[in-house]
């Protein structure tokens, strides 16, 4: 619940004007209810007496008509308002939370951005932040507008009619409240918290399935993927179907405490009639706000069945909001020039662990402008973390790291990405097309550049016979083959035209002969660049004036 109410305040805190004013409308929609269907009762009820004992022409039905109309077009009116303002300001809020989850997911480490699936993430980021706006509309809202309103409404029912009445409605209603909130938290929570899970692996294994339909199909799986969509889509209905029985049981616990409330202040009403305490209309009074009170919290079971999903998502929420700070902005320091003399890269003792873990002890490394070096070892040995280390994205627990004589955590991130530049194991294209794709690192990029740069990575020849830089790739850059989607990829990098290239294994999935042509094409385009790759191929250990072998 602490999670729950953090994300409320963050979310909504910008509008809480809006979110106050909307929320007093909508108290006053359920006091126009309440004194709408009371005053009703009592009219009616008064009517009646009067016509029995005779003296219906002296009694003023016009003034109770004209209150009664007044809260029917009150009433009509505040909902109007109410949904236009807790509606607005729950949409803006959330449109601001997307924008923050996306800002938060672009300052991410290079290795957590890399990890990353799209589809996953952007799942996760649609499906819970439209869970939250149940949150306002569906929970919070409701429960206070009901807790004041009723709150006001018993003890003005004390005061006009009877204590007893009061107190007995008070029991009935907290009674059934506590026992339906108990019934919500023990079956529904898990279960909601189940079905949002399975609505999300519904997506994306739908999602998977339509966008490799032609290598399923000829893996024959097309029909094994299908199942799995199925039986995600079974999960969600299974988990759903719990939820929707808590959520009916715990509404016929409130519909049977609306009933004890209404029926008890029917009989005490009536006793207290009897007993010349009160005007007897004043006994209809309390029977039909009692009535009405119960149409007030029906509707707060719907919004507890939704706490389990609410939780699961703000956990998420949370969490991504939280790996805002894990990127160090960095200072510029003037008082640390770019020194030419320098060698362009140098790790100085640097140490680095991760989850009590040690990956680089007591590293050392000095490159200067031209050279290239390979790092080498098994997987999970610290090669890729070096490059991250190297780009700013981890930060070392001892040693320096210095980039043309300055540390890289002197630098601002615009000048050191303008320094250094980082080609990840994983790289990612978007639909548009080949000049697109290389705009994105030289927006003035000319048709020349373009080919002479693809022609360093060994594509001119591909992309021509595919029809030119006009080629269009589809999302993720299909048209092209995973090697050539790597090369291109390689390509914008490229064009960076980097002082430091950190390149992590860019030969993968390519023949040794393209391979070797690539490499060749790398150091012509950039011959003075200093290069730092992490390697698993012979032919790039070859092709490296120096090997590091981390062990």
């Amino acid at each position: 619940m602490k999670r729950v109410l953090r994300i409320f305040v963050r979310v909504w805190r910008p509008h809480i004007k809006g979110l106050a004013l909307g929320s007093l409308l909508s108290a006053l929609v359920l006091v126009a209810g309440i004194g709408l269907l009371a005053l009703s009762g009592w009219f009616i009820t008064a009517t009646g007496i009067a016509g029995l004992a005779g003296i219906g022409i002296a009694f003023d039905v016009f003034s109770p008509s004209a209150a009664i109309r007044f809260l029917a077009l009150g009433r009509a009116a505040a909902r109007y308002g109410e949904r236009v303002l807790t509606h607005d300001a729950t949409l803006k809020g959330l449109a601001e939370l997307r924008g923050q989850l996306l800002a938060a997911m672009t300052r991410a480490p290079l290795r957590k951005l890399a990890a990353l699936n799209g589809s996953e993430r952007l799942n996760h980021l649609t499906l819970d932040v439209d869970a939250l706006d149940g949150l306002a509309l569906r929970l919070v809202i409701p429960f206070l507008a009901a807790f004041v309103v009723v709150t006001a409404f018993l003890l003005l029912l004390w005061q006009i009619e009877s204590g007893a009445v009061a107190v007995w409605q008070a029991a009935s209603y907290g009674l059934g409240l506590m026992l339906a909130l108990a019934l919500m938290l023990k079956t529904s929570l898990r279960p909601s918290r189940l079905a949002h899970k399975a609505l999300q692996a519904v997506r994306l294994r739908f999602i998977d399935l339509m966008r490799a339909r032609p290598e399923l199909a000829v893996a024959g799986q097309l029909e094994s993927q299908g199942r799995a969509v199925l039986a995600a889509q079974a999960r969600l209905q299974r988990d759903q179907a719990r939820v929707d029985l808590a959520e009916r049981i715990s509404g016929v616990l409130l519909a049977f405490a609306g009933t004890i409330a209404s029926a008890g202040s029917l009989y005490l009403g009536i006793k207290l009639a009897e007993a010349k305490a009160i005007d007897p209309a004043l006994a209809a009074l309390g029977f039909f706000g009692a009535l009405a009170v119960t149409e007030i919290i029906a509707p707060i079971h719907r919004g507890l069945s939704e706490l389990g999903r609410l939780a699961d998502a703000a956990r998420r929420v949370e969490g991504q909001m939280a790996g805002e700070v894990e990127v160090p902005a960095g200072l510029v320091d003037p008082s640390c020039p770019r020194d030419d003399n320098a060698p362009i890269l140098r790790f100085e003792g640097v140490f680095y662990s991760q989850y009590g873990r040690s990956i680089l002890q007591d590293f050392d490394l000095s490159i200067q402008a031209g050279e290239t070096v390979a790092l080498t070892g098994p997987s999970g040995i610290g090669k890729s973390t070096a490059l991250l280390l190297t780009i700013g994205q981890l930060v070392p627990d001892s040693g320096r790291i210095l980039l043309g004589g300055c540390e890289i955590r002197e630098l601002g991130e615009t000048e050191l990405f303008r320094a250094a530049t980082l080609l990840p194991q994983r790289t990612a294209l978007m639909s548009g097309s080949i000049m697109d794709a290389l705009r994105l690192a030289a927006r003035d990029i000319d048709e020349a550049e373009a080919w002479r740069v693809l022609g360093a990575v060994r594509l001119d020849r591909v992309i021509a016979d595919k029809g030119g830089l006009d080629f269009m790739l589809g999302e993720g850059g299909s048209g092209l083959s995973g090697g050539e989607r790597r090369r291109l990829a390689l390509a914008r990098v490229l064009l960076r035209g980097p002082r430091l290239l950190l390149l992590d294994e860019p030969t993968e999935g390519l023949d040794e002969e393209t391979a070797r042509q690539v490499l060749i094409g790398i150091r012509d385009f950039l011959p003075r660049a200093a290069i730092v790759m992490a390697s698993h191929r012979t032919i790039e250990r070859e092709w490296a004036d120096q090997v590091i072998k981390l062990t």
